[in-house]
């Protein structure tokens, strides 16, 4: 098997942008190892904290996030970042090449229960046009992505990555302490019959939404063997679906605060739909393919269906298009 060094060499990966790669796998290991030792290191429960989202932080929210924020300002390359613990942008090198933004723990409501749980992150070359250090340099379009990736917290430690050529997933090998490539080109199957979406929501959501799992997912014959997957952790869910198939739902619901769903577009929905795509999947928000849009600031959320593309094609033909 290949280590990641060498076939981010043979893709044509630019050296400075391997080095940070390299910074951001290193923490990640690091946060492995706190979330292998849960209650022994008395990382569980919960702070008396919110973030900018207003939810209550987690103890290895806040552990998880300190160790990128540490590292990555050490980063020569590194100008700014962004992360879901952070109101605003946090400035780095002012002649750094690259601006990086994270959500250092996705599925936090997990962490007690010992479930799937990952960091995503996502890197976009500086803009020269506004502050090095302001929330401005991260109005960039999912497409400008130079990097997308997640490392997912499970029975092994994996990487899922790509530097704009096939999505790659790697496995931490314990015995050397680097990631190895075990599948050099991930696949989203064009059609499946499984899904993932919180259905407790069902009550919340517009009638179209429930139109399509009425009369299309439920009624419908070519469905009639569909099953759900739910893990409460996004990451965890587009995993399973780059691994065999299906689509990933989070609709936007009638309920106060959720008029764009709960994504955030930055750090979540832009490097997963990155992810989905160099794997043959689709990606989309109202309609709109998802790498298309602009944040209009640096915690947006957007709605988002992701996954087999005649799925993802089916949801929207019925939820926006008729």
């Amino acid at each position: 098997m290949k280590r990641l060094i060498p076939v981010l060499k043979s893709d044509g990966v630019e050296t400075d942008l391997i080095m940070l790669i390299r910074t951001i796998l290193a923490t990640s290991k690091e946060i492995a190892f706190r979330v292998s030792q849960g209650e022994l290191a008395g990382v569980l429960g919960s702070t008396l904290d919110e973030n900018i989202q207003g939810e209550v932080q987690k103890k290895l929210d806040v552990i998880a996030n300190q160790l990128l924020k540490d590292m990555l300002l050490e980063e020569d390359s590194v100008a700014a970042i962004a992360s879901e613990e952070e109101d605003h942008a946090v400035g780095g090198n002012p002649d750094g090449r690259y601006i990086v933004a994270f959500d250092p723990l996705d599925g936090s409501s997990n962490i007690d229960v010992n479930g799937q749980i990952g960091t995503i992150f996502t890197i976009y070359a500086k803009r020269d046009d506004v502050p090095y250090d302001s929330d401005e340099q991260f109005v960039q379009a999912g497409i400008k992505q130079m990097c997308a990736g997640y490392v997912l917290y499970g029975p092994s430690t994996l990487l899922v990555m790509s530097t704009g050529g096939p999505t790659r997933c790697y496995t931490l090998d314990l015995t050397h302490g680097g990631f190895l490539l075990t599948t050099p080109a991930m696949a989203v199957t064009r059609e499946s019959k499984e899904f993932a979406v919180n259905m407790a929501n069902y009550r919340y959501w517009h009638e179209t939404i429930q139109t399509y799992f009425d009369n299309v997912l439920y009624a419908s014959q070519t469905f009639e063997n569909s099953s759900m997957r739910w893990s409460a952790a996004m990451v965890g869910d587009i995993h399973r679906i780059l691994s065999r198939g299906g689509i990933f739902m989070y609709p936007e619901d009638k309920r106060s605060g959720n008029d764009n769903g709960k994504i955030r577009l930055l750090y979540e929905a832009n490097p997963l739909s990155m992810l989905i795509e160099n794997a043959g999947g689709h990606a989309y928000s109202r309609g709109q393919r998802i790498l298309t849009m602009e944040p209009d600031y640096i915690h947006q959320r957007v709605p988002v269906v992701m996954g087999s593309s005649s799925a993802v094609a089916l949801f929207n033909l019925t939820v926006y298009e008729s």
